[in-house]
């Protein structure tokens, strides 16, 4: 989410003063050490300059942060319960592992445990906790495009062998050598969040917001199909994607011209093509996509086929709604549906 200039200065002055009455209600990342704090923090106070603000914590995660061991932000307000303080603990020390069943089990707690407790005190999962912290280890390497020394200092990581490893269990090992291709992954900025995409110097692959869930296997899908090995820059296409995205959100553009590599299933391609022709500025149903690929009765086909699409905003699923005009799902968040919708219709009627 968005937080306006003026409220990143009333979160700053609230950070300097120590106000206790904003803990829990905001986070601050400092970027200069790579973790994320409350707003009652003891550590020194850093310059405006080298915060970056969040409204939650799953956000501070993404952005490649972790949790400061002075102020441990994640476990206020509530008083923590001892399995959920062993399972934060565990994911700091190995932030890059998927957790299995198994995992759980060697802990001595039950997974279903950790799901509901974790979903009351933080508003999210623990397999979105693990995954968040993980993905941001990813992120920031992205983002920053620094030395590998810089990230693993950054991270916590003790070598540069083991945020190297950290790092291919996150992005995906290294494919078979013979007709090895490589593709490079961005971190994009947008008013609704940030997005990653995945590029060559010939086509787009990949753009989804960072927070959707599934996003590890899309690009582990990416990885395999394309025998691809996948570093951190920005290519061409990158670049032109994220100046035409620019002018899209300023309502300077209604139709992109980024080349896509599309690999599905022919009934998704079928779709996919469908939505692309969807005009700017409008909606149609599930039900009207059915009818025009010939059967009626594959609507929810058609929503999982919408569901598939990993070309976020260009090929337009956020315009495909519930035949009652509600806006049903949308992989990046009902909320950035409506936003997406709103910004076209106003682009429209202005």
């Amino acid at each position: 989410m968005i937080i306006s200039e003026e409220k990143k200065t009333e979160f700053y002055e609230a950070l300097v003063q120590r106000n206790s009455q904003y803990d829990g209600i905001f986070f601050v990342g400092i970027r200069t050490t790579g973790i994320f704090c409350h707003a009652t923090c003891s550590a020194r106070k850093p310059k405006y300059e080298n915060c970056e603000f969040f409204l939650t914590a799953e956000e501070a995660l993404l952005a490649g942060y972790r949790p400061c061991k002075r102020c441990t932000p994640l476990f206020y307000p509530n008083s923590i319960p001892n399995e959920i303080e062993k399972l934060v603990l565990a994911v700091e020390a190995s932030p890059e592992k998927r957790w299995k069943e198994a995992d759980f089990r060697e802990l001595g707690i039950h997974s279903a445990t950790a799901r509901r407790k974790f979903k009351e005190i933080y508003g999210m999962t623990f397999v979105q906790y693990a995954r968040s912290r993980r993905m941001g280890i990813a992120f920031k390497e992205i983002l920053n495009g620094k030395k590998v020394i810089d990230q693993q200092v950054l991270l916590g990581y003790d070598s540069s062998s083991a945020f190297n490893d950290a790092f291919s269990k996150i992005i995906g090992r290294s494919p078979k050598r013979a007709s090895l291709s490589i593709v490079y992954a961005n971190i994009l900025s947008t008013p609704l969040g940030r997005m990653i995409s995945i590029s060559d110097e010939k086509y787009l692959y990949l753009l989804e917001f960072i927070d959707r869930r599934g996003l590890e296997k899309e690009i582990e899908n990416i990885r395999n199909k394309q025998n691809a090995r996948i570093l951190p820059g920005v290519t061409t296409i990158n670049r032109k994607l994220e100046e035409q995205l620019k002018l899209y959100f300023a309502k300077q553009l209604r139709q992109f011209t980024i080349p896509l590599f599309l690999q599905g299933t022919r009934f998704q391609m079928e779709v996919w093509s469908l939505l692309q022709k969807i005009p700017y500025g409008q909606t149609v149903s599930y039900q009207d996509i059915a009818n025009l690929l010939g059967n009626s009765n594959r609507v929810r086909a058609v929503g999982n086929a919408n569901g598939a699409n990993q070309i976020a905003i260009i090929i337009p699923c956020h315009r495909v709604i519930k035949a009652s005009g509600k806006l049903g799902g949308y992989g990046g968040g009902i909320e950035r549906k409506e936003h997406l919708l709103r910004l076209e219709t106003e682009s429209e009627n202005e």
